[in-house]
């Protein structure tokens, strides 16, 4: 990797994307590459901004925060604004075509994809956040998904186990029908 590869997953309280966050940099750690994470979130009940923010790179990941991001998850429209100006121009962005109503507009990848629609068919809204990661990771080519998966069956509350799987697969084939 020539330089650092600045990833953000965001959304409002409540949606697991800190937990996602965290897969994702597990994940990218087993694979050799040095991560550097931060996270921010404000109250649920106040339907409050939530956003995790990854620095990944083959040397030393010594700053937590995104500045220009080259991936991009968006769960919530109170999201938009926070990484509007930061979105490299060659960026991949993933919103909820639900929930995000007003997506950022630029020369970016975006993929509006049906994320909370695609975990509610699945039997639980709240998996939407792996969803979201699977479909991602595969558009990015971030990690291998066989690590992904290993990483999320490790993360995974035995009673989501189950539904995780299911969400990992189905962001995979969203990420195809994006091709």
């Amino acid at each position: 990797m020539d330089r650092e590869l600045e990833i953000r997953l965001s959304g409002s309280g409540g949606q697991g994307l800190i937990l996602a966050a965290g897969i994702l940099a597990e994940a990218l750690t087993t694979e050799g590459r040095n991560v550097a994470q931060s996270q921010s979130y404000e109250p649920t009940s106040r339907g409050g901004l939530s956003r995790s923010d990854l620095v990944v790179s083959d040397g030393e990941a010594d700053y937590p925060l995104v500045s220009e991001i080259d991936c991009l998850v968006i769960l919530d429209q109170v999201a938009v604004a926070a990484s509007r100006d930061m979105i490299r121009p060659e960026a991949i962005v993933v919103t909820d075509a639900k929930t995000v109503t007003e997506p950022p507009a630029g020369s970016f990848r975006l993929a509006e994809l049906p994320l909370s629609e695609t975990a509610i068919t699945l039997g639980n809204r709240r998996i939407a956040n792996i969803v979201a990661l699977s479909a991602l990771t595969a558009m990015g080519g971030l990690c291998d998904r066989d690590v992904l998966k290993q990483t999320v069956l490790r993360r995974s509350p035995k009673t989501y186990v189950d539904l995780n799987m299911d969400a990992l697969h189905a962001g995979w084939e969203l990420a195809e029908r994006c091709v």
